[in-house]
């Protein structure tokens, strides 16, 4: 499943000898900043939306929120195709029509006559969109940066933080003076600011700087050893002098057939000296699966799997549950408001954090996590409006630390690696993808059977500490816990070739031996 590069007008690729952690690299994380906006940070304000929806349509709030299930859904879903669509048109083209598609279901939804065409526009047509437009636009920015690739990805990826504080009073008010359907034409048209970014994201190669310089000509070795021989000859003077030649090529160590001294090798292009011919050109795989054999990898697939299960569970049962405890709708906005606000910290921490050296990424992901879930346990003892905000503000400063990371942490060594990350993201995605669809429907189901909003938030708690087990497995299985086996496999290998062949007898080694038990 392997094709070759296509090179295209448009997409002109900045060159470096090294990965520049800056340059164009900046241009890269404004674009990102804007797309998390314009797509997650869309997608959490969409809220504004439901009551509109629901008397317009004449619907219940659940039949209104698969809208959204089935845009992340269709979202997460299809990274795998947003892989192979990157690695084969660019990460250019990609992001520009995703931002094409994004807007376009918007913008029809807003002429929608039933939930039945949210469900096709906003969910499909906008998912699908989203997929294209996020997923590439993360993977290229990682590529522009290794020392900082934390912290830049970390502060970037606020611009979701940042768009819910202005895009949901924004909408609000613009629909009170022209409506939900036009306020969400608006927000369509908006959305092809998508398109532009996509523009900026101009791929990267990098070249080791050895490559870049010309390297000598091979045949300077041969004609060394051939004027070594005119020279050898012309003293002799004699072929049959009884002198051995020994400096030519075949005879030199390391060498086991002579070449041959006609010019028919060089007339079809080929290099005379041996196993030095160029080599074929690099083909491009368009999505690698080599990384499912990848132990630390599966343990990083079902780290995201489980740990996604506790991502949505604040967000969408904080006010429920600060209602039941006799908050007023205004100060369970405001819980929600500090959530968010503690979230951006988070993500900035955690960024400046990973950017230390020498520092262990995986171990410090893996605090964070340990401390998410004792976030998730302490929401049902609060009591109290402050007793809430405390657990908010914590859960969204730590949920800014995992959230902001999880993704990027693919293109370091103790995972894939940066190679790797492309195909790695579009696996890693569509797994979490399972856990997003199932989730919400599992904490409702508990809700409804206990009575208790509590329920929901033990569930997630579960699904995060499950999470962190298999994080933890991640190390281990990249340093040898699981290739030890491997590891033994090809010393036993490397101990066949080196071994030499067994010495050869002489024929008639068994003739003597006999004659010696005769006599």
């Amino acid at each position: 499943m392997t094709v070759k590069a296509v090179k295209m007008p448009c997409t002109s690729a900045n060159v470096y000898t090294k990965v520049p952690d800056g340059g164009w690299g900046w241009t890269v994380a404004f674009a990102f900043f804007v797309v998390e906006a314009l797509t997650y940070g869309i997608i959490k304000s969409f809220g504004v939306f439901f009551n509109d929806l629901m008397e317009s349509f004449d619907e219940t709030n659940s039949r209104i929120s698969w809208i959204i299930s089935i845009c992340v859904f269709v979202q997460t879903f299809t990274a795998p195709l947003s892989t192979v669509l990157s690695n084969r048109f660019g990460h250019r083209l990609v992001v520009m029509a995703g931002g094409l598609l994004v807007s376009a279901g918007m913008v029809i939804a807003s002429f929608a006559r039933s939930v039945v065409d949210m469900y096709i526009t906003i969910g499909i047509v906008s998912g699908l969109g989203y997929c294209l437009s996020f997923l590439p636009t993360v993977t290229i920015l990682s590529q522009y940066f290794d020392k900082r690739r934390s912290l830049v990805t970390a502060v970037a990826s606020t611009g979701e933080c940042f768009a819910v504080f202005s895009f949901a009073p924004a909408i609000t008010a613009l629909k009170e003076q022209i409506g939900w359907r036009y306020s969400m034409l608006s927000v369509g048209v908006l959305q092809l600011g998508i398109t532009a970014c996509g523009s900026l994201l101009r791929p990267i190669v990098i070249r080791e700087q050895e490559e870049a310089k010309a390297q000598p000509p091979e045949e300077s070795t041969e004609t060394k050893y051939m004027l070594e021989n005119e020279q050898t000859c012309t003293s002799i003077e004699s072929i049959d002098s009884g002198v051995d030649i020994t400096t030519s090529p075949s005879n030199v160590p390391g060498k086991t057939k002579a070449e041959p001294k006609s010019e028919e090798p060089k007339q079809h292009g080929q290099n005379p000296v041996e196993n030095n011919s160029t080599p074929p050109e690099p083909k491009t795989k368009l999505l690698d699966f080599s990384v499912m054999r990848d132990y630390s990898f599966i343990c990083y697939a079902f780290f995201g799997l489980f740990a996604t299960l506790g991502f949505f569970a604040p967000s969408l049962y904080i006010i429920p549950l600060s209602r039941s405890l006799g908050i007023g709708k205004d100060h369970s906005a405001y819980i929600l408001s500090a959530m968010a606000i503690a979230e951006v910290f988070g993500r900035i921490f955690a960024g400046w954090v990973l950017n230390k050296k020498p520092i262990r990424k995986i171990y410090i992901e893996l605090i964070c996590v340990i401390l998410l879930s004792v976030a998730l346990v302490a929401f049902p003892f609060a009591s109290g409006f402050w007793g809430l905000m405390i657990c908010s503000v914590y859960f969204g400063f730590m949920l800014g630390t995992v959230a902001g990371t999880h993704i990027p942490l693919l293109a370091e060594d103790d995972v894939v690696g940066i190679e790797r990350m492309s195909s790695a993201a579009g696996v890693y995605v569509f797994i979490q993808s399972l856990a997003g669809l199932a989730g919400p429907p599992l904490a409702g189901v508990l809700v409804d059977t206990t009575k208790n909003y509590s329920s929901a938030f033990y569930s997630c708690a579960a699904g995060m500490v499950l999470g962190a087990v298999f994080l933890a497995l991640v190390r281990p299985c990249k340093t040898g816990l699981c290739h030890h086996h491997h590891r033994e496999q090809q010393q036993q290998q490397v101990e066949e070739s080196t071994a030499g062949p067994a010495p050869e007898l002489p024929d008639d080694f068994i003739d003597m031996d006999i004659g010696k038990a005769e006599n």
